[in-house]
């Protein structure tokens, strides 16, 4: 049986998998044509873990349909393809230098949180920001490291922005997951540090 520890990490870790895939998902069926020729979800799901994906569309792999306004003049949902790292990153390496450094990074990643994680007691009031924080990185970038293994780009969409004259890089589910875990890490750091004083 696992422990509460180690349950959290699977529970966390799976829950980001599966909000950031289902959101991708989503963004791909309906602010793109990828799925449209799709009838069975079977289908459906094996265009949208393709390695071979449609190409040629304004730079784009898939075409765009439509963008989805949530706020006019700060923030909206629209398709966008991430070669990079997280908010575009490293997108301007070449290709034959980007997928290696993403595939050692990515791994070099999981087995580095799985072993910070193993260290925690789980039983320590004060480690409860690890606790979260080491999951929440862990599921943000086997996310995106999936998306680079199926198709060689992450499916980005949050889109925010000031009046359209400054943009933040898109960023998406995977990515939101990272940065709250790093900064519950940043937090973790410092009240351990102050505990060991």
């Amino acid at each position: 049986m696992l422990s509460r520890k180690y349950a959290l990490l699977v529970g966390v870790t799976l829950t980001v998998l599966a909000v950031d895939h289902l959101t991708k998902y989503t963004v791909l069926a309906e602010l793109t044509t990828a799925l449209d020729g799709d009838t069975s979800l079977s289908a459906k799901l094996s265009r949208y873990f393709s390695d071979e994906p449609q190409v040629g569309f304004d730079g784009f792999h898939y075409r765009p349909k439509r963008s989805i306004t949530l706020s006019e003049h700060f923030f909206r949902l629209r398709y966008a393809e991430n070669p990079g790292a997280a908010f575009g990153l490293f997108r301007n390496l070449p290709e034959h230098l980007r997928g290696p450094l993403f595939h050692v990074v990515s791994v070099g990643a999981v087995f580095l949180i799985g072993f910070f994680y193993t260290k925690l007691t789980g039983k320590d009031p004060q480690e409860k920001w690890a606790l979260w924080g080491l999951p929440l990185v862990l599921g943000g970038a086997v996310g995106n490291y999936i998306d680079r293994l199926a198709r060689g780009f992450v499916i980005d969409f949050l889109e925010a922005h000031w009046f359209d004259k400054v943009a933040w890089p898109s960023f998406n589910v995977a990515d939101t997951a990272i940065c709250v875990g790093v900064g519950l890490l940043v937090v973790d750091s410092f009240v351990r540090k102050e505990k060991k004083r």
